[in-house]
């Protein structure tokens, strides 16, 4: 999909962080854009900004909740008639010892960054299909989507996830011979608030007293560490359009950064069956 301009986009989590960053980069190439986010406040500053420079709805939207993607989907058609481009953005981390996770960790985080993205695979994919105009499904997953590490197992069994289903949509439509590309967007550590995405967590999904650990903090307190080190995110606004516009699938980090040799090296330990490497990873 070469031109952008007077197209629409939807993005999810796209009150703050990378999410943020994708929209106003979309608004700089000439797109109606529809952001949504769980975060309410922080997505009507996102939109007052953001308006001053080119055409914004914001719509308060769960990606957990099927209905509310769906509302999310008819307020943008019903906004601006079309939808081109689809990016399922929306994450959130916990940390900590995979058999000490509570089952609330493992329900939130996967329901954000697994079912959020099938959410939006069953709700925009359909709406693309029907306009038969050239469109695309950027779903963001993160480099933890192909590495493995100890004390993140929620976060990275979802993000491997949304990774495999990501694939199979790419065959699917290739398959078919769909004017509808996809692309994963894999970040490395970037300068978000992930760190702080508790803040979001609904209610009835919070850890209780006695689930609370050490190990909790440790990742958690590193991770916002690591965030507050990392790149802009305005580098995975520029990665996504470069990738969209040369029709690339796979939008990693860069080659030779911590994150791509470790990703290198667990793909060398599949191919030779043998056991897990643990290799550090950094910011780059």
């Amino acid at each position: 999909m070469q031109e952008l301009s007077g197209r629409v986009a939807v993005v999810t989590g796209a009150a703050s962080g990378i999410g943020r960053a994708l929209a106003q980069r979309f608004v700089e190439e000439g797109m109606k854009v529809a952001l949504a986010d769980v975060e309410a406040e922080a997505l009507e500053r996102a939109r007052r900004e953001l308006s001053q420079a080119g055409e914004v709805i914001a719509v308060p939207t769960d990606v957990a909740q099927v209905d509310s993607v769906r509302g999310l989907a008819q307020a943008t058609l019903d906004a601006y008639g079309k939808i081109h481009l689809a990016c399922n953005n929306a994450g959130v981390f916990a940390g900590g010892l995979s058999w000490e996770a509570s089952l609330a960790d493992y329900e939130w985080v996967l329901g954000v960054n697994t079912w959020g993205v099938i959410h939006g695979i069953r709700t925009f994919v359909p709406i693309l299909l029907e306009q038969a105009e050239p469109g695309w499904v950027v779903n963001t997953v993160s480099m933890a989507g192909l590495t493995a590490a100890p004390l993140s197992a929620a976060y990275f069994m979802s993000k491997h996830a949304a990774l495999a289903i990501s694939e199979s949509l790419y065959h699917e439509l290739a398959t078919r011979e769909e004017p509808v590309g996809v692309s994963v967007l894999c970040p490395e550590v970037i300068n978000t608030g992930i760190g702080r995405s508790d803040r979001n967590r609904p209610p009835h999904l919070k850890r209780a007293e006695d689930e609370e650990n050490a190990s909790h903090d440790l990742v958690e307190g590193a991770l916002r560490q690591f965030a507050a080190e990392g790149l802009d995110p305005s580098a995975m606004a520029e990665r996504l359009v470069a990738g969209i516009r040369e029709g690339r699938f796979y939008l990693l980090s860069e080659q030779g950064g911590s994150w791509r040799a470790s990703c290198d090296t667990r793909l060398e330990d599949i191919r030779l069956a043998r056991n897990p490497t643990f290799q550090m990873t950094g910011s780059n």
